[in-house]
Parts: C-alpha cells; sequence; structure tokens
C-alpha cells in the first residue's frame, strides 16, 4: 500500500461546511467563530477552520492600531467547534437548542493571532458524562499553535435552559 492508499475498512471523515454549521451551533454573526469543520471522527474530534478578516468588529476597537484576535474569542472558536462535534455526533435528527459553554481550564496563549490569518481549530474529546462534554483543544495559525486549553460544555433544551436560568438568577 503506497501513502495515497487509505487502508481497508477506513470509513470516511465528515465534513460541515458553514450551512451545516450554523444547523449544529445557535450561534451567529458576530459571535460565531467558524466557517466550516473538517475531519469529524464520531463524537473523538475535529477541526474547525475561521478565516480571519480586518472586517471583524472586534479589531475596531483590539487594537485600532495593531489589530489582534482578542484570546477569549479564540477560545470561544475552540469551544464553538468541540459543540459542533458534540451535536454533529448525536446525529441528523438531534437538535440542540442551546450548548452551555461551562469551562476553561488550561488556557495558554502563545502567538497573537492578526487578520489575514486561517485558525484552525483543532479539537480532541477528553471525555463525556451524559450532556456533558470535556474537550482538549488547540488553535493553530500555519500549523504553529497560537492558543490551547480544556473545555467543557453542556448541551441543553430550551425547558432546561429556563429552569437552569432560574435557578441561577434565584
Amino acid at each position: 500500500m503506497n501513502d495515497m492508499t487509505e487502508p481497508t475498512g477506513a470509513t470516511a471523515l465528515a465534513t460541515a461546511d458553514i450551512a451545516r454549521v450554523m444547523k449544529l451551533l445557535p450561534h451567529r454573526y458576530p459571535f460565531l467563530m467558524l466557517d466550516r469543520i473538517y475531519d469529524m471522527d464520531g463524537d473523538r474530534s475535529c477541526v474547525g477552520v475561521k478565516n480571519v478578516t480586518i472586517n471583524e468588529p472586534f479589531f475596531q476597537g483590539h487594537f485600532p492600531q495593531y489589530p489582534v484576535m482578542p484570546g477569549v474569542l479564540i477560545i470561544e472558536g475552540l469551544a464553538q467547534t468541540a459543540g459542533a462535534l458534540c451535536v454533529h455526533s448525536l446525529g441528523e435528527d438531534y437538535v440542540a437548542e442551546l450548548v452551555y459553554f461551562m469551562g476553561i481550564d488550561r488556557a495558554k496563549f502563545r502567538k497573537p493571532v492578526l487578520p489575514g490569518d486561517q485558525l484552525h481549530y483543532h479539537v480532541r474529546k477528553i471525555r463525556n458524562r451524559g450532556r456533558v462534554w470535556r474537550f482538549y483543544g488547540e488553535a493553530k495559525v500555519d500549523g504553529a499553535v497560537v492558543a490551547e486549553a480544556e473545555v467543557s460544555a453542556m448541551l441543553a433544551d430550551t425547558a432546561e435552559a429556563r429552569a437552569f436560568a432560574a435557578q441561577k438568577n434565584g
């Protein structure tokens, strides 16, 4: 077998264009931090892509003379990629009404992300219990890690979301 041949029994990895991403996630512009996803391997791993342009609204204030993508939005992109993978793995019929971002651990920022960069969010499942998922993610530009973190999220329907919010707001 040469390097161009897939082993027998290999399954194709799934992809999601922007239309599918928007079915998987409730986020919309300007807060949708994904343009597409590829190499979706069940609920185990995938790679999300964000094309960073000077037209992003956050560049107007962060920082006008030296535009840098805020680190928190890079982590948000990792979390959105992981959330989309969770929902995708539950099948075409499953509709997640909300994906709650529950936690960020061990976040590190290595290099600034600038207009013109293409971010690749590599996420890998650490574990899941019921509707709670935990992922390790690395954000890369041109193959170099620019940020990394462990993120956790919970899938919830509208009734659960309302009950959770009511409990929090007491």
